[in-house]
């Protein structure tokens, strides 16, 4: 039998077989990548669903008129969810009402070393969910703060941050807005009195004066103290020192009490900050229930 010679087409190719592999290398890769982006997608969608959840219950428990913004951090986040723990999620919401007088203070709450349910999670049950940390800050508003008697005698309240050294003794101190206070970073550290300087127009003799109270600002439990050490008459451009007389009949509508109520989640107070505009109560809480976020009076 004689054998025909291969042809020349018959032969392997090796470029051939080469191009094959690099497709199907190709393949591997797309297929691969269209799974990252897959996965990545449904961590991030389950993430989703999870911050809407907890928003959605914080604004019952608020009685929020809108859902707070609510951040899972980590990624990813499905590995969290499997096992129930959550390293950091953060809760900001404006407009909460905290009995007995204020209307509209911003909460912002970090917590730490959450466990969650998964189960209890998906169902939309957050009664189970208990906090390891949680920092909570409260910001009451000039707004708030010229509601509460007596201050509500005072037009157009504005506040802003002092030091302790100006509020006792004026520009003989070492000046009006030097922190009092600061760590290694030189950041002001936030203490549990800090200066105060409370303005607006009152009424003397029939005329509306415009009038500067230097005072301290300290917390007292669940209050905050208003104690009023000196005042100016003027302006933010000029100013004019105020005979002891008159101080003396002037100074107790600025000695005021707030009472900012419980925190939510029941975060005990720790620190007092006065910003422009504003007030800031910090507080801290251990092992807090999720269900415990309405603050009572």
């Amino acid at each position: 039998m004689v054998s025909r010679p291969v042809a020349q087409d018959d032969r392997p190719s090796s470029g051939r077989s080469a191009r094959r592999g690099k497709r199907r290398g190709r393949g591997w890769l797309i297929a691969l990548a269209v799974l990252v982006v897959l996965l990545v997608g449904a961590d991030f969608g389950a993430a989703a669903f999870a911050e809407h959840t907890i928003s959605q219950k914080a604004r019952q428990q608020l009685e929020l008129a809108n859902d707070p913004a609510v951040t899972v951090h980590g990624f990813p986040f499905l590995t969290q969810a499997l096992s129930g723990d959550y390293s950091h999620i953060t809760i900001n919401a404006q407009g909460v009402a905290v009995p007995p007088r204020l209307r509209d203070v911003d909460f912002n709450a970090d917590m730490s070393d959450v466990t969650a349910p998964l189960s209890d999670l998906t169902s939309g049950n957050t009664k189970s969910i208990v906090i390891g940390t949680l920092k909570g800050e409260v910001t009451i508003k000039a707004a708030d703060i010229a509601r509460q008697a007596p201050l509500d005698k005072i037009e157009n309240l504005k506040i802003e941050p002092v030091t302790e050294d100006y509020v006792r003794n004026g520009d003989s101190g070492q000046g009006e807005t030097k922190p009092t206070a600061t760590n290694e970073n030189g950041e002001p550290v936030d203490t549990a009195s800090t200066g105060i300087r409370v303005s607006g127009n009152v009424q003397i003799a029939g005329q509306k004066v415009e009038i500067f109270c230097f005072a301290m600002i300290e917390l007292d439990g669940q209050k905050i103290r208003l104690e009023p050490k000196r005042l100016q008459f003027g302006n933010d451009k000029e100013t004019t020192v105020v005979p002891q007389a008159v101080q003396d009949a002037l100074l107790p509508n600025f000695n005021a009490t707030i009472d900012t109520g419980a925190m939510p989640f029941s975060v005990t107070p720790t620190s007092v900050r006065v910003n422009s505009g504003s007030v800031t109560i910090k507080g801290e809480g251990k092992n807090v229930a999720f269900s415990g976020a309405k603050p009572q009076g």
